[in-house]
């Protein structure tokens, strides 16, 4: 029987986390079984020793009915996240009591083991995308009862159609794109916004669909510069109130280029992205002699508490767990898939990548959204 088990979120935060959790908790103290909160993600098992220590108090909290009753009407995480996966520890990710030379990736998943031992956890609910996500698989190979519930704006964790975060992006996209209109079409010039998604545009694409912009540019369709400039500049003149206006993913790129990173990669070689809409600001201004506007929307797409469609995904992968926790049965993805509920194997993790369905879903050549037909097709078009 499953009688004390972990939780932890990994990751960038995105709003419905802490209904997830709070459902978890309540189901599980309800059936009489224990939920401890692992905070900072999978760095809690990394900094953690196996051993009574004051060391371990900063990364544990004891979960209830009573102490997550409102946790559910913020956003973010009150367990904390990290990106840290203890399989390819950098070096000053590594605690003191972890070896290893100092220009050395260390895999800690021995001592992640040996902590999840002694806290006497009989298993662990891992809430993340592909990266913590990733690990949960690991820890699941190792022999680790472990359950998996999926969030990420992207909405890109393969083997669900649904993650927890994506819709609100979305509305938050959509809101914040049509609330721009205002200055773009004030001073009559072109807008680019530059929206999340590194290597799916799904955010983007959704988005600008059903905010009616001009002209998007996803992640996974490699644009041309010129092309975009002759398109929008148009787009422009035919406008009533001489505006435009285009979204970009931040991990969108020109033709023969490749997406705009800075600063050091990090343990799974990812750096980090934006700029693009920047740059193609630029263009549009070299091109047309006249200023455009540049908002990227980065963080405001994640802040602030769920939408409804949110909370209540949330709070149904949260009872799914539970149930498949109270039935003991674990290496499992709590999901949607075909528009139900559901619950997938994790090791489906790895088995592909979520990407953009381009050839049904988007113009190549006009580099705008193209829905012509949802008949029998899910909710969020896949």
């Amino acid at each position: 029987m499953i009688k004390r088990v972990g939780i932890l979120t990994g990751g960038g935060d995105v709003p419905g986390l802490n209904a997830a959790i709070k459902r978890v908790a309540r189901r599980m103290e309800e059936e009489g079984r224990q939920v401890v909160g692992l905070r900072r993600g999978w760095a809690s098992l990394v900094h953690m020793l196996a051993e009574d220590s004051p060391a371990n108090e900063p990364w544990l909290m004891a979960l209830s009915r009573a102490n997550t009753r409102r946790i559910d009407r913020t956003g973010g995480t009150v367990l904390h996240s990290s990106r840290l996966n203890p399989a390819l520890l950098l070096p000053n990710q590594r605690p003191a009591h972890l070896a290893g030379g100092a220009d050395q990736v260390v895999d800690a998943t021995e001592h992640v083991l040996r902590v999840i031992e002694y806290l006497g956890l009989d298993a662990i609910v891992a809430i993340g995308g592909d990266g913590t996500l990733s690990y949960a698989r690991r820890l699941h190979e190792e022999g680790v009862p472990v359950i998996a519930i999926p969030k990420t704006m992207d909405n890109d964790v393969y083997g669900t159609d649904y993650s927890i975060g994506f819709s609100t992006a979305v509305s938050r996209g959509v809101h914040f794109i049509n609330d721009l209109r205002t200055a773009a079409g004030s001073h009559e010039r072109i807008l680019v916004v530059e929206l999340f998604g590194r290597h799916s545009g799904e955010p983007c694409l959704l988005s600008s669909y059903l905010a009616g912009v001009d002209r998007a540019l996803i992640a996974e369709v490699p644009f041309d510069p010129a092309h975009v400039c002759d398109l929008v500049l148009a787009d422009q003149a035919a406008s009533p109130s001489h505006y435009a206006v285009v979204t970009v993913s931040e991990g969108a790129h020109a033709v023969g280029g490749k997406p705009l990173e800075r600063g050091a990669a990090d343990a799974v070689g990812h750096r980090k992205l934006g700029g693009i809409g920047a740059q193609i600001v630029e263009i549009l201004q070299d091109v047309s002699g006249e200023r455009a506007l540049y908002q990227p929307l980065g963080y405001l797409m994640r802040s602030g508490p769920p939408d409804s469609l949110d909370l209540l995904v949330a709070n149904n992968f949260g009872n799914l767990a539970a149930d498949l926790l109270i039935a003991g049965k674990t290496g499992l993805m709590a999901a949607i898939v075909g528009g139900r509920y559901t619950a997938v194997s994790v090791e489906r993790l790895g088995e592909g990548k979520r990407r953009v369905d381009v050839e049904r879903f988007y113009d190549v050549d006009e580099y705008r959204p193209k829905v012509s037909s949802v008949m029998n097709l899910p909710m969020f078009l896949h």
